[in-house]
């Protein structure tokens, strides 16, 4: 399929031919589902921990006697049914990490990039870099792209430092090298920009 390209000034920079099997795959919510699931999982820090009975500071007396009290038997205050006392079956640390298949994953990449060029939200640049690393600057050049306010933009192997430095201070405007390109950060933004590089590794990377 056709698409447009232009450069950071939106003049026209002529068109790019891009793979059917990348960007005009079928669009999986299933399967895009289960990789935003995966890659949050891995994200989460799984420092959550609550006291056992033996974790507890407290006396170990026995609070009353066995018999005769007419109360329940017990033998720690610490014990679960008491105020302060343990959690049984309480979260301990661990990793929420789970498995999924780099087919499930490359499946999902495609179906992501593939939504996004359904949607006409795919903007392709022949390249993407910046004389000067001023967030006012970059400001100008995405005002000209008539761009939103939620943007992702993928670049190649290695994206230009100035561009990367103008980045950091606009809310919304996110910046990955190709190799970063990733399901959730596509979906978390309304519209992608691609650079050619970029374009021409993920083909490589995807077909």
């Amino acid at each position: 399929m056709k698409v447009k390209v232009t450069n950071m000034e939106n003049k026209a920079a002529g068109e790019i031919d891009l793979a059917e099997s990348v960007f005009g795959a079928p669009v999986r919510a299933d399967i895009m589902h289960r990789a935003v699931r995966w890659q949050l999982a891995k994200r989460q820090a799984g420092t959550h921990k609550t006291k056992t009975v033996g974790e507890i500071s407290g006396s170990t007396r026995k609070p009353w006697k066995q018999k005769g009290s007419g109360r329940a038997r017990t033998a720690s205050l610490r014990s679960p049914q008491f105020r302060g006392g343990a959690v049984i079956f309480g979260p301990t640390p661990r990793s929420h990490a789970h498995k999924l298949p780099k087919k499930v994953r490359s499946m999902a990449l495609r179906s992501a990039l593939s939504s996004k060029q359904a949607e006409g939200k795919l903007r392709v640049l022949d390249s993407a870099s910046l004389k000067d690393g001023k967030t006012s600057d970059l400001v100008d050049r995405l005002a000209k792209l008539d761009l939103p306010a939620s943007v992702l933009l993928i670049d190649g192997p290695e994206i230009d430092q100035n561009l990367a430095r103008a980045a950091r201070n606009i809310v919304g405007f996110d910046v990955l090298p190709q190799q970063g390109a990733n399901v959730y950060d596509i979906l978390r933004r309304d519209t992608l920009v691609l650079t050619k590089s970029a374009i021409e590794h993920l083909e490589a990377r995807l077909s």
